[in-house]
């Protein structure tokens, strides 16, 4: 499902804020070049970003079966 305009404009905002942190703790060495610049966004979505989601949207899913009715019941 794609993003309203709206959604998206929070997105962005929301990124500049996660990049700017992970560019504080990004060691000024991988800055210098295209590939460490890479490397380093690689390195932080895989550590810090994509887990969150997972968690988030795994979370968001236990959510949604717990108030979903259980189709194996026997009535």
């Amino acid at each position: 499902m794609p993003l309203s305009s709206e959604e998206m404009q929070e997105v962005q905002a929301h990124m500049k804020k996660v990049a700017a942190i992970l560019h504080r703790n990004t060691p000024a060495e991988q800055l210098k070049s295209l590939e460490g610049i890479e490397q380093s966004i690689r390195q932080h979505v895989q550590t810090h970003v994509s887990p969150e989601l997972a968690v988030f949207l795994l979370q968001k899913q236990q959510a949604q079966r717990k108030g979903a009715p259980d189709s194996c019941k026997v009535i």
